[in-house]
C-alpha cells in the first residue's frame, strides 16, 4: 500500500483558480480530491518502477501543497519530507542559465560574445566562431551529451574544447549537450570575476530565497540526503566530473525548488535585477517542431496535449540533432506557456512543469532515475485537472 506522508506549510480548504484572460473560474477542488488525484497518478508509477520515494510540490493561486511518498532511503526507512533534499540532476541548467541571464543584464557578459573573447585560452579553437548564446542554447556545432570519459575531469575539459571539432555549423543544429550548456554557465561565472559555486551559493541561491538548495550538500545537511537508487535497485549518488555544477549538479528539496517555480511564475517579487534575468531565460531563441528553446527552460504554446509534451522530452530529442529555425529578435514567454525541465542522475529522476497565466506549477521529485514519459503523464494529468 503507498503511504503518504504529507505535512502542509500553506494550505486551504476550498481551491479557487482564476483562469486566463477570459476570467474563467476552474471548478473547486478540496484537499481531500487533490490528495487522492495526486495518490492516483503517483502510486501506480511507483509500484511499476519499483520508486523507493517521492515528493511532489504543487502550487495553485498563490497556495502551496506538499505530498511525501514512501522513503528517502530504504535502508534506514526514514520517510520523505518536504525538506528531503534530491539530486535534480538537469533541472540544474535552469539555475544556471538563470545565472548567465544575470550576467547579461547585470552588464558583465554579452550573449552575442564569443566564447574565446571570455576565456582566452580557448583562442585558435572552434569556440572563436561560437557564441556564449549557440552554448546556451545546445548549437555550439555538435557537442556531445557527455564529455567522454578520459576528458570528464575539471583538468582536463579545456584541452578537450581545445581540441573539439564541430559537427555542425554553430547555430545551425540542436544537439542537447552538458558540455555546452556546463561551458555556458561556466563562461558566465568567468565574466563576473568569482566561481560559478561561489556565485551560486552567495548570489543567485539567496536572491531567489532559496536556503535549502547546494551544489555540495553541507555534512550538516546529509541526514536529509536521500539515497538514490539505479535501474538494478542499488544505491548510487552522483559523483563530480567536468562542470557538474553547471550541468547537472544541483541538490534541493520540494519546498525549495517549489519556491524557485513561483519565482518563475511571479519574478516581478524579486530584487532587481533578478526580474529580467528570469525573463530572459522565458524568452524563446528557436523551434524545433512544437518546442520552443529557452535558456535552460523548454517552452510550449498553452494549452498543451500530452503527446506534444512527450515527443518534447523524448530520448530522440535529447539524443538527436535537429535543424533549428531561429527567431529573431528572441520571442518573449507568451500568458499561455507551459515551461518545463526534466533532470536525471544516476540515481534520482526530477521534473518541473508552470504555467504562469494559470498561476500553477508542479515539482516531481523521486530517488531513482525513471522514465520521462510517466513523469510527464503524472504533471499532465494533475495540472491538467487542476485547471479545469
Amino acid at each position: 500500500m503507498l503511504k503518504i506522508n504529507r505535512p502542509r506549510l500553506a494550505s486551504c480548504s476550498v481551491l479557487t483558480l482564476l483562469l486566463g484572460a477570459g476570467h474563467c473560474i476552474a471548478a473547486t477542488q478540496s484537499d481531500a480530491q487533490i490528495d487522492a488525484l495526486v495518490k492516483a497518478a503517483i502510486g501506480p508509477v511507483m509500484q511499476q518502477q519499483n520508486i523507493p520515494g517521492v515528493a511532489i510540490a504543487i502550487t495553485q493561486n498563490g497556495k502551496q501543497h506538499y505530498f511525501n511518498y514512501g522513503v528517502a532511503s530504504k535502508e534506514d526507512g526514514k520517510p520523505v519530507s518536504k525538506d528531503t533534499l534530491f539530486e535534480i540532476g538537469s533541472v540544474s541548467k535552469t539555475f544556471t542559465a538563470t545565472l548567465a541571464a544575470y550576467a547579461q543584464v547585470s552588464g558583465k557578459l554579452s550573449l552575442s560574445d564569443r566564447a574565446s573573447q571570455v576565456w582566452p585560452e580557448l583562442k585558435g579553437s572552434a569556440f572563436d566562431h561560437i557564441s556564449v548564446l549557440q552554448l546556451g542554447t545546445y548549437t555550439a556545432g555538435g557537442l556531445p551529451l557527455q564529455f567522454p570519459d578520459e576528458a570528464d575531469h575539471p583538468e582536463k575539459m579545456l584541452g578537450y574544447y581545445q581540441q573539439w571539432k564541430p559537427v555542425y555549423d554553430a547555430g545551425s543544429h540542436r544537439l542537447y549537450s552538458n558540455p555546452s550548456l556546463g561551458l555556458f554557465g561556466y563562461l558566465a561565472a568567468k565574466s563576473m570575476g568569482q566561481s560559478f559555486d561561489a556565485l551560486m551559493e552567495n548570489t543567485l541561491l539567496p536572491k531567489l530565497g532559496l536556503k535549502h538548495t547546494y551544489l555540495k550538500v553541507p555534512q550538516d545537511q546529509m541526514s536529509l540526503y536521500a539515497q538514490g537508487y539505479n535501474k538494478d535497485n542499488q544505491p548510487v549518488r552522483v559523483g563530480p566530473g567536468a562542470l557538474d555544477s553547471e550541468a547537472y549538479g544541483v541538490k534541493t528539496s520540494a519546498a525549495d525548488l517549489l519556491r524557485y517555480v513561483e519565482a518563475n511564475m511571479k519574478p516581478a517579487e524579486l530584487e532587481e535585477p533578478l526580474p529580467q534575468a528570469i525573463a530572459l531565460t522565458h524568452s524563446g531563441y528557436y523551434t524545433v517542431h512544437a518546442m520552443t528553446q529557452g535558456l535552460g527552460w523548454e517552452l510550449y504554446n498553452y494549452p498543451v496535449t500530452l503527446d506534444t509534451l512527450l515527443a518534447g522530452n523524448s530520448t530522440e530529442m535529447a539524443m538527436q540533432a535537429y535543424k533549428v529555425q531561429w527567431l529573431n529578435p528572441p520571442k518573449p514567454a507568451q500568458d499561455a506557456t507551459w515551461i518545463n525541465k526534466t533532470g536525471s542522475t544516476g540515481g534520482f529522476g526530477a521534473y518541473i512543469a508552470f504555467v504562469p497565466a494559470k498561476d500553477i506549477g508542479i515539482v516531481i521529485l523521486a530517488n531513482k532515475n525513471y522514465p520521462n514519459p510517466d513523469r510527464i503523464k503524472i504533471a499532465h494529468t494533475i495540472l491538467s485537472e487542476l485547471d479545469r
